[in-house]
């Protein structure tokens, strides 16, 4: 769930840090770097960010550890690491007075436009020495690819959102917690019945505000065949008010107010929902795998409590990050930052085991079911290595994996954030009104967000 990018100064700052940093490189006996980023050692600095905080002292300690272990191995590259990601809001000003870093951090929300907008460097002369290029998920390289199939950068990460639910109240109300709902019929009787349990517990829960709702609602309409924005004549339009929509929002409406089982505390956020879980009082909501270790480690829950299902339907919202590289970087520096994202996120299964026994010993789950970069024998092997490090209930998440890889994964739409705001209202119509117009709130949310994609190419 990310934003678009600003402007600001130029030239006279960045010639100003070049000097500073020549004259810095001179006084310490270096050599400084030539614009192509090599020294005169044949030594090339790639500035990269994503570096963790040192609020994250765990999380920095190991990357450190990486850039270090990195630069053993490949004697020719120095790693000069910043923190933060990329900021929709400096972007363009970074790069327009070239302060932006050689390699990037982004979402999967902003390819399509960088690469639009020219603000990412073609790499696909480069891509083929990558080891397991050929691997990666061809699902999440199409995010980094133009109309005419070039690549502008690597995927590092991916989630899609699931079913997440809590064993013990399935088996107390007569379910089988390890053959959770397959379609939103099951949900919605599942509910019903863990409703009934009383005490307060809530079958099924849902967010409707702060834009999650409207995120929330868009997975719902992925699932039910639908998208929320579609091209149409070259031009993005709203494609919400439609049968997959009225769907989704009369399934919600109906275990509302006909089957009560989504409680009558209305108006949530993740915050919300998750503490109702973390308090053993709720069945099910949608959720990505991250939920799991947030809820244990906030409520001291167990992970044997909690299972995973993929979400109902054929498609369900998903995304992820990854990193980009500069347009104005040189070959050399391409190469290196290349180098770099794949020996620290594009791992191969040998790298994959070090860092899974290193998190077991600084107690990082293991055994969740993404991210997922690759297909095949590759991700099988890394699989394999996850198992046997693994100190989460993997058999409860195997009704998310075996599912989830017929499940279309499909990204968020163009301005998500704008149209979320606008679909937060429709849910909170729904979800506090028993006699919502679900057409008509459709309808006038439409023209709402065909305002807002007026603008999108």
């Amino acid at each position: 769930m990310d934003g678009m990018p600003g402007i600001s100064r130029r030239q006279v700052l960045g010639s100003a840090t070049a000097v500073a940093l020549a004259l810095a490189l001179t006084a310490c006996g270096g050599s400084a770097p030539s614009s192509s980023g090599v020294d005169k050692n044949g030594v090339v600095t790639v500035v990269v960010n994503g570096m963790p905080a040192k609020t994250q002292p765990v999380d920095r300690k190991n990357f450190e550890e990486d850039v270090k272990a990195f630069e053993k191995s490949h004697p020719k590259i120095r790693i000069d690491a910043r923190e933060g990601q990329m900021d929709p809001k400096t972007f363009a000003a970074k790069l327009a007075g070239g302060q932006l870093e050689d390699v990037y951090y982004v979402y999967f929300t902003d390819p399509a436009g960088l690469i639009e907008r020219r603000q990412a460097a073609d790499i696909s002369k480069y891509v083929g020495d990558v080891p397991y290029f050929k691997d990666i998920d061809p699902a999440l390289m199409k995010v980094f690819k133009d109309a005419d199939g070039k690549t502008y950068g690597l995927p590092t990460g991916n989630y899609s959102l699931g079913l997440l639910y809590n064993r013990a109240l399935f088996t107390k109300a007569g379910l089988d917690p390890d053959k959770p709902p397959a379609t939103w019929e099951e949900v919605r009787t599942a509910a019903k019945k863990i409703s009934a349990l009383g005490d307060g517990t809530v079958g099924y829960a849902d967010y409707s505000k702060n834009n999650q709702g409207g995120w929330h609602l868009t997975s719902w309409i992925y699932s039910m065949g639908g998208d929320v924005a579609s091209k149409q004549d070259g031009t993005w339009k709203a494609a919400f008010n439609s049968d997959a929509g009225r769907k989704a929002l009369q399934a919600l409406h109906d275990m509302r107010w006909t089957d009560r089982s989504m409680g009558t505390r209305q108006l949530l956020e993740i915050a919300d929902v998750q503490k109702m879980m973390g308090a053993g009082k709720l069945g099910m909501y949608m959720a990505g795998p991250d939920n799991i270790p947030t809820i244990v480690k906030q409520f001291e829950r167990e992970y044997e409590e909690y299972g995973l299902a993929a979400l109902p339907g054929n498609a369900t919202l998903g995304g992820g990050d990854g990193f980009m590289l500069n347009p104005k970087a040189s070959p050399e520096k391409i190469r290196a930052g290349l180098q770099w994202v794949q020996w620290k996120y594009l791992r191969s299964p040998e790298r994959e085991a070090v860092d899974s026994k290193r998190a077991k010993a600084d107690g990082v789950p293991i055994g969740l079911p993404q991210p997922r970069l690759f297909a095949g024998g590759t991700q099988a092997k890394i699989d394999e290595i996850r198992a046997q490090y693994a100190n989460t209930p993997v058999g409860n998440y195997r009704p998310f994996v075996e599912r989830n890889a017929q499940v279309e994964t499909k990204v968020e739409p163009p301005n998500a954030q704008q149209l979320y705001t606008v679909l937060d209202g429709v849910m909170q119509s729904v979800l506090t009104k028993e006699d919502a117009d679900i057409d008509a709130l459709l309808a006038e949310a439409a023209k709402k967000a065909d305002v807002i994609l007026a603008p999108v190419k």
